[in-house]
């Protein structure tokens, strides 16, 4: 049998493992689901007769060659700063690869010599990255065959939380890890490009500058802008573009609200705070207001940030029992991010009844025979539990797909590379409608950028 090796049976891989255990028998498959902790990737194996699990130290060389030399490809669906080890191995190895992360550097260097083996090292090919480059490229790839020109070009997507179990007043739960979601933004200010001008958000503005959208069936969402919009001009052919913009979706209100722990530095990840573990939730808030001998933290907190106390901005926040005195941060020598994301699990993790949704929304813009044209294009997945997630759907099977058209020698042009070629995308995009993960394309009036149409 052919044997495919997944490095990593965490939250995402659970669709993954499912596809290819599904397809193992009319495809002679045998899946090794490698993992520090194997009782995860047995719960998902399932005592299914074409797989079984092994613990696998990825930090271990000699457990780790061993799994990979005994593998016809690995998928790696560790951490995206565990990849190279794994892919340097690979080359070594001679084995093809896949994953669902950024191309990095160091993965980018890889590039020559997985050529000169004729080896497919695919990256960037889950939801975003991955679905997001897959239907981005057909629709634009389809604008050009026809002799269009592109001039416009917005991207955004979230994982949020599904409309059945939205029930708190922020409208957002975790659906992935909730580290990235409170240090989102933070870096490099956010660039793009908005009719021929270079725009620039800095991170203590950037969830005060954002773009509203409308999607069907769905209603309406915000987005906040993207670190770098530009990244993917070059690799899109769209270095003549007057407008290009790419951000991450979120319900309407939730980024003014958000924007309030930024003001105040609770998103900060760069020092430690003495005592924290003694601290409670409410040393913690009024450890970022003035001292005051006669004023409590709440009139200290709406004073500093401007918040009327009929502001729904404020409803949110004690929501969140920011405030309460009995409950403890508990975290020893903890950066205020730490502990905020700590303060937010308590409020935003979901119950085991309950479901996520991944939205995605693009727009389109283009010049054909002097008219001026703009397509939307929309996607929205939901889940089914807390294990079949959307976004392990949509991060899972793009994967699963790609790492069975690459053992069947339908994807063969070797190298480091990202889903952006009809190669790849076309019968990806295929069979994922297969799976409800569809877009719903329509031709609306122009606008661009700007919605006066001047």
């Amino acid at each position: 049998m052919r044997k495919i090796l997944v490095i990593g049976s965490g939250k995402s891989s659970s669709y993954l493992i499912k596809y290819l255990l599904d397809k193992s028998t009319e495809e002679d498959l045998h899946i090794i689901v490698g993992d520090i902790d194997i009782r995860n990737a047995q719960k998902l194996i399932n005592d299914h007769e074409n797989g079984h699990a092994i613990t696998l130290d990825v930090f271990n060389h000699h457990s780790r060659k061993e799994a990979i030399e005994n593998a016809d490809i690995v998928v790696s669906m560790l951490p995206a700063r565990y990849h190279i080890e794994v892919a340097r191995d690979c080359i070594t190895l001679g084995k093809n690869m896949v994953t669902a992360s950024y191309v990095s550097k160091e993965m980018e260097d890889l590039d020559t010599a997985a050529k000169n083996k004729g080896l497919v090292f695919m990256n960037e090919i889950g939801v975003d990255p991955g679905i997001d480059h897959m239907s981005a490229m057909k629709v634009i790839d389809s604008i050009r065959a026809k002799g269009g020109k592109m001039v416009l070009f917005e991207s955004f997507a979230g994982g949020l939380v599904a409309p059945e179990s939205d029930n708190n007043l922020w409208n957002y739960k975790f659906t992935w890890n909730p580290r990235n979601v409170v240090v989102a933004g933070q870096g490099s200010a956010a660039k793009f490009i908005q009719e021929g001008n270079y725009k620039y958000i800095p991170y203590h503005r950037l969830f005060r500058r954002t773009e509203f959208l409308e999607v069907d069936g769905y209603g309406r969402f915000e987005a906040y802008a993207n670190r770098d919009s530009l990244k993917y001009q070059s690799v899109y052919g769209l270095d003549e573009i007057k407008t290009l913009y790419r951000g991450t979706m979120r319900r309407v209100g939730f980024s003014r609200a958000w924007n309030i722990f930024v003001q105040l530095g609770m998103t900060d990840d760069s020092y430690t705070i003495d005592d924290s573990e003694n601290m409670s939730y409410r040393d913690f808030v009024n450890a970022f207001l003035p001292y005051s001998h006669t004023d409590s933290v709440e009139l200290k907190f709406r004073l500093s940030l401007k918040i009327d106390q009929d502001d729904i901005v404020w409803e949110k926040l004690e929501e969140l029992d920011l405030f309460n005195s009995k409950k403890m941060v508990g975290l020893k020598r903890a950066t205020p991010a730490e502990i905020l994301q700590k303060i937010l699990m308590d409020s935003w993790m979901l119950e085991e009844h309950e479901k996520d949704m991944i939205v995605m929304y693009h727009k389109f813009g283009y010049k054909l025979n002097d008219k001026m044209h703009q397509i939307e294009s929309t996607m929205v997945t939901l889940g089914e539990d807390q294990t079949y997630t959307a976004m392990a759907k949509t991060v899972g099977l793009p994967v699963a797909i790609a790492t069975l058209a690459i053992l069947n020698e339908k994807i063969t042009t070797p190298g480091v590379q990202i889903p952006i070629t009809k190669e790849v995308y076309g019968p990806i995009l295929k069979e994922l409608e297969e799976f409800d993960i569809i877009f719903t394309e329509k031709e609306v009036p122009y606008l661009g950028y700007n919605p006066l149409n001047v």
